[in-house]
């Protein structure tokens, strides 16, 4: 699937010259379209800003729409690439699929517009700033949201088996999954878990258990560089070998447990990887009485430093259907500026990524009303995003089938099963 993707990218590298006079976009010097994504609270956020803007610009316009229906915004994105009816700007771009579609040349080098740097350095810290280059130095893409992965974790339980915090590392986290472990009805199985992930291959279930505890362990290492794999090493094999103790011993559940009720909610688990999304639903749906928070993720027993984990960024574009990508710039400044980013953390519950969050005055009155959200601002400035990489998911995919081999099923070691995945990362990158 992923080699057809990458495919059409080079078709798209020949096809594009020869479309570029016919563009289906309707964009013009006086309107700007911009797609947004279909959730509900981001609708609600992309019709604000854009009347706020159309109020104050009679020059030019802004009209947004959800991106369309489809299987998934990145077909659909794919789709209008190819067809060349792209929108101006679109405010849900995942940052592993950036480089593709910077080396098919659809993007607008956001750098060489006026002030751009100057706002973004502004906005962002260099290691942001870093992170969002393409591999020929430009920056297509502009940093807008993130919602750090953490662990979330019922406090009852955690008071019961007698711990004032959650475990910080693997050995102590085993240690109080073993004492929450349970047959709670006597038929001889387990039916009590300390934890929860997703055992299915899909490439991105990897967000929320390998890949954030890789960036935890590793302080936030990368995982592909310079067109060559570099995760075979202590970190990868160390998450691996946490992961697959905890399936080996039935501390958490190989049963797909998504197909019950909440099961975090009903205590039949104790923690979950999770985002800040959880926040709204657990508040409405949780048991009288119910408490929990977050923490980081749990690290190797000698860990030393930050703790880092996946930001699960969505950042914006410019296309280069955009006939004037500055007065674009110019209304994706007010998305991401104090005010846009205050509106989005209000309207939808996300974070801006933008540093000093935690700290900024002007957040304040949001945060000490949103208290677990507080959380996840001090988390984020310790989050990581995709590496820079045409075949990202590929990568991913690779990972994950050896994740399944070894963490799910036992049937390679955590040694063979890191270093097969590394060597079949690196032959994509000599085809």
């Amino acid at each position: 699937m992923y080699r057809l993707y990458v495919n059409i990218f080079l078709l798209i590298l020949v096809w594009l010259p020869f479309q570029a006079c016919d563009s289906g976009n309707d964009s013009s010097s006086n309107k700007l379209t911009y797609w947004c994504s279909n959730n509900t609270h981001e609708i609600q956020f992309a019709r604000l800003m854009a009347e706020n803007w159309n109020k104050n610009n009679k020059d030019v316009s802004v009209k947004f729409q959800p991106v369309p229906e489809g299987q998934s915004s990145e077909e659909i994105i794919l789709a209008a690439v190819v067809g060349n009816t792209t929108p101006d700007i679109y405010s849900n771009m995942w940052q592993g699929d950036v480089e593709a579609y910077a080396q098919a040349g659809v993007l607008v080098a956001l750098d060489t517009l006026k002030d751009f740097m100057d706002f973004i350095t502004e906005r962002c810290d260099s290691e942001v700033i870093e992170e969002i280059k393409s591999l020929d130095g430009h920056i297509y893409q502009i940093p807008w949201k993130i919602n750090p992965i953490m662990l979330i974790y019922n406090e009852k339980i955690i008071s019961d088996l007698g711990l004032s915090k959650l475990p910080e590392t693997y050995s102590d986290f085993f240690k109080a999954s073993a004492k929450f472990q349970k047959d709670t009805d006597g038929d001889g199985y387990i039916d009590r878990w300390f934890g929860y992930s997703e055992v299915l291959v899909t490439w991105w279930q990897r967000f929320f258990d390998f890949y954030p505890l890789y960036l935890a362990s590793s302080g936030g290492a990368p995982l592909v560089k310079d067109n060559k794999a570099v995760f075979n090493n202590e970190h990868a094999v160390g998450v691996f070998k946490f992961l697959r103790m905890l399936y080996k011993n039935n501390y958490f559940s190989m049963e797909r447990l998504s197909a019950r009720q909440d099961v975090f909610l009903a205590s039949v688990i104790a923690t979950r990887f999770t985002g800040p999304w959880e926040i709204s639903h657990a508040d409405k749906y949780k048991p009288k009485g119910f408490e929990y928070n977050f923490t980081s993720l749990p690290v190797p027993d000698d860990h030393k430093g930050p703790i880092y984990t996946y930001g699960d960024p969505k950042n914006i574009v410019i296309f280069k259907t955009c006939k004037n990508p500055q007065t674009a710039w110019e209304y994706i400044k007010t998305l991401i500026d104090l005010d846009g980013d205050l509106h989005l953390m209000k309207i939808t519950n996300q974070l801006p990524r933008r540093k000093n969050i935690n700290t900024e005055a002007y957040f304040g009155d949001y945060f000490d009303q949103n208290p677990k959200m507080k959380v996840f601002a001090n988390q984020s400035r310790y989050v990581r995003g995709t590496d820079a990489s045409p075949v990202l998911k590929e990568v991913f995919d690779l990972i994950s089938q050896e994740y399944e081999a070894c963490v799910i099923y036992g049937i390679k070691t955590p040694e063979q099963a890191v270093k097969d995945a590394s060597d079949a990362v690196n032959l994509l990158f000599l085809k």
